[in-house]
């Protein structure tokens, strides 16, 4: 494939993630008492952040590259969708710590599926609700 090609694919790859946040973004909402808590997906890491959308803070926020996170050794195969679904369980429970109990998920204009779903499910092991 010629390099103008491989270009175009990338921008229009990330203008249609792009679009569909956006479109996710126009129905949900985040508050003081249930903050939404918003995904990343990078290559090789993943993050989750919680954001009040009234006053466009960010609470809290977490990354596979957090120091909590460096000791963890993933078994499987996936060690990418393990290490987002530790991510997820820590999130919460730093949540739990601050006060928080629901949230409103945003799945960035991703699938929900793979590593966005297990950061979910640890989310929700950890004791937040959706």
């Amino acid at each position: 494939m010629s390099s103008l090609k491989l270009n175009k694919i990338r921008k229009n790859r990330r203008l249609q993630r792009t679009r569909r946040h956006l479109r996710v973004r126009r129905k949900i909402r985040g508050t003081a008492e249930r903050p939404r808590l918003v995904v990343f997906r990078s290559l090789r890491n993943f993050e989750g952040q919680m954001v009040n959308d009234d006053t466009g803070e960010t609470v809290m926020g977490i990354s596979t590259l957090t120091p909590e996170l460096k000791d963890f050794a993933p078994e499987g195969q996936n060690r990418k969708v393990e290490m987002a679904f530790a991510a997820g369980k820590l999130l919460a429970e730093r949540a739990k710590e601050a006060g928080f109990e629901t949230v409103v998920f945003d799945r960035g204009g991703y699938k929900y599926h793979g590593r966005v779903q297990a950061f979910a499910d640890g989310a929700r092991e950890g004791g937040l609700k959706f």
